[in-house]
């Protein structure tokens, strides 16, 4: 007796945003899914059969460049780490640009305010008297910050952020979650010598970096494809570390004597 094999490919149903600077609209495509592919594999069979000229911005295919951010059913995520598996086969799956940046073309978008961002925030200061290959920490601060280190720069978290999102004129004055978080990273690595050189990284986070912008609604932790604890690990304790240094009586009454002692 003879048996077929049954195909586990379907026809999907897709809303692919298409435009650029001058505007744009959904575009309806059917297209077909096999199984074990993600949304980026389908986007790329809609380029090689139905939209050549589809933009979309990849690299790794692996999780870890963030080249592939977009919005998939309004949702920040990785192009490339959503499988089709987690919709139904009746399901209208809709690929948009993120919302946050201004878009260059179809699904790409200019993201070049988080390299503004990260710029504007210092880097690591080497403490003195200190080479390289002699730096000793506790592992527990190891652990802490390595954390932060995951982070591979897909901007998911500012796109969800909605002071970002949803407040544009807010850009100026608020650097995100991402770089929030790198900014607690350096303020809580026993190495950083920033104090010594006049450098308060708890205060520049509150008057250079709008750490007073963030609400700590979690939303930059839930689509951090690394799973990074964004809020509850960096966010929350650099809220904590700033307010005790601008409003802790017994902070001020120390800065007094210190004062006075110079």
């Amino acid at each position: 007796m003879s048996t077929v094999a049954s195909s586990t490919a379907y026809d999907a149903h897709f809303r692919v945003w298409r435009g650029d600077t001058g505007g744009g609209g959904l575009q309806d495509f059917t297209v077909e899914v096999n199984e074990g592919e993600v949304v980026l594999d389908i986007v790329h069979r809609l380029q090689a059969t139905q939209a050549p000229d589809l933009a979309v911005r990849w690299n790794c295919k692996a999780g870890k460049c963030g080249s592939c951010s977009a919005e998939i059913n309004g949702r920040p995520r990785l192009l490339c780490m959503t499988r089709m598996s987690v919709f139904s086969r009746e399901e209208t799956i809709t690929v948009t640009p993120l919302r946050a940046f201004p878009v260059v073309r179809d699904l790409v978008t200019d993201v070049g305010f988080n390299y503004t961002k990260a710029r504007e925030v210092p880097a690591f200061v080497p403490p003195p008297g200190v080479g390289p290959g002699e730096y000793r920490m506790m592992q527990e601060d190891v652990d802490r910050s390595q954390e932060f280190r995951k982070c591979i720069e897909c901007f998911l978290c500012q796109d969800t952020c909605h002071v970002v999102r949803d407040h544009e004129e807010n850009k100026t004055a608020f650097a995100g979650p991402r770089f929030l978080m790198r900014v607690a990273e350096l303020d809580m690595h026993p190495l950083d010598a920033a104090a010594d050189t006049g450098l308060d990284r708890k205060a520049t986070a509150q008057e250079e970096h709008g750490l007073g912008y963030c609400n700590i609604t979690k939303c930059c932790t839930e689509v951090c494809p690394e799973g990074i604890h964004i809020t509850d690990n960096a966010l929350i304790p650099l809220k904590e570390r700033a307010v005790d240094r601008k409003y802790d009586p017994l902070v001020w009454l120390g800065n007094k004597i210190r004062r006075r002692g110079e």
